[in-house]
């Protein structure tokens, strides 16, 4: 076992090495950044010993402090069927990472005039008017109620639409039988028939009254569509990835990308059973802002970094720093349902912004951070998080799409600050 852990270390500080050349941000050194070079390294030793058990192919692990880097290092393997070590440029299948973005491509909307919160969803895609929400009866049934208001398009970001996913561990209501699951949508049809889709189905909840995680930032994508005349790739490409450099974010991997996909085992280490990422070899017919891009985590890092600068990376200004606040605020009022450690487990004492976690207090969560802290994760095994209070933006991308995920989420942002030591 130490043998191999040894390999993988050396193999971490090869790829280290050429990835001076081309890293997202400046370097700094950790002593110089706070942190304890001994206690990041338990990164290393930490992914050492999961690749070493067989518990996860490899990751990629971006920490930033003060905007620069003090650890960007990639560990295992890329392909567990070929092979091919791990490079920092994997490109990762998002999932629900994807969802800031979307987020972000609808509040630059905002700040120009063309899609204020408080506008009705049914403005842009009038079928959501008619939709009704359904009431689980005790036979089993569902009683379909009209809705006490409209949805909002702040309904979509915060998650308060009353839309939800299908195929959940969380979602055992009737209503959840009738979802399809996160990505079915965009491998079925085009923007149009996801919205057809959507509009024939029950809603899970009154609008503005529970936080619901589900569909809704797909449908800000397609509202975003709809007023910017693009694509919502485009729309991102031109307004955010480009302008931040972002050079390898897509919701369609080219086949010059597709040796770069982290790819995950066949079974889940876990319970034996068959997983997979379908996304990494099935195309989708639109763009889904809630689950569908690829990128390395070069490129999110910058992203999150923009979101930590107050909307600014390198002279690039995406958004207006008030905005960027107002999208990391709890917009979760003490009327709506809070069910964000539902979903997230470690998220005790989050509410929720515009798309992303926010801390609302100390204690609570299973992990260290400061109130203010925001983030998001995807459910094939990446996740993000800035605190703001300490300068810090954290990405890490692995192919673990089952249960683990969580586990490596809880694990690395324990280290990372129980590296930090001042």
């Amino acid at each position: 076992m130490n043998k191999t852990i040894a390999m993988i270390a050396a193999a971490a500080a090869a790829i280290t090495l050429n990835a001076a050349h081309g890293a997202p941000l400046l370097e700094a050194n950790p002593d110089d950044a706070g942190f304890s070079k001994q206690g990041l390294a338990r990164l290393d030793s930490f992914f050492a010993r999961e690749i070493a058990a067989k518990r996860v192919p490899g990751a990629v692990v971006a920490v930033a402090r003060d905007g620069k880097l003090v650890h960007y290092e990639a560990y295992g393997m890329l392909d567990p069927d070929k092979g091919t070590p791990m490079p920092v440029d994997a490109i990762f299948a998002l999932a629900s990472m994807t969802k800031p973005m979307a987020a972000v491509a609808g509040l630059t909307l905002m700040e120009r005039g063309q899609l204020p919160l408080q506008a009705k969803l049914s403005d842009y895609y009038p079928g959501f008017a008619d939709m009704k929400v359904g009431v689980p009866q005790s036979d089993g049934s569902l009683k379909l109620e009209s809705q006490a208001s409209p949805i909002f398009i702040h309904d979509l970001y915060r998650h308060t639409s009353g839309l939800m996913y299908g195929g959940r561990p969380d979602s055992s209501s009737p209503v959840a039988r009738q979802y399809p699951d996160g990505v079915a949508p965009a491998i079925e049809g085009d923007t149009q028939a996801f919205i057809d889709r959507m509009t024939k189905l029950p809603l899970a909840h009154q609008p503005s009254t529970e936080f619901e995680y589900g569909f809704s930032i797909d449908v800000l994508g397609a509202v975003v569509e709809k007023v910017s005349e693009q694509k919502l790739g485009d729309y991102l490409a031109a307004n955010v990835w480009q302008p931040l450099g972002m050079k390898d974010a897509t919701f369609h991997p080219t086949d010059a990308q597709r040796p770069r996909l982290a790819r995950p085992f066949a079974n889940d280490p876990l319970t034996g059973k068959p997983q997979a990422i379908k996304l990494l070899d099935t195309p989708t017919q639109f763009d889904c802002g809630g689950a569908c891009s690829f990128a390395t985590v070069g490129d999110y890092i910058r992203f999150g970094q923009m979101l930590l600068n107050g909307g600014e990376l390198d002279g690039q200004r995406i958004l207006g720093p008030k905005t960027v606040h107002h999208m990391t605020t709890n917009h979760l009022g003490p009327e709506i349902k809070n069910n964000v450690a539902n979903v997230e487990p470690h998220r005790g004492g989050f509410g929720f912004g515009l798309s992303v976690a926010v801390r609302t207090s100390e204690g609570l969560s299973s992990v260290p951070g400061n109130p203010g802290e925001f983030t998001w994760n995807g459910a094939y095994g990446t996740q993000f998080f800035c605190d703001p209070k300490e300068r810090l933006v954290v990405v890490v991308g692995t192919a673990a799409p089952g249960e683990l995920r969580k586990y490596y989420r809880e694990q690395v942002q324990d280290i990372v600050y129980g590296a930090m030591v001042k």
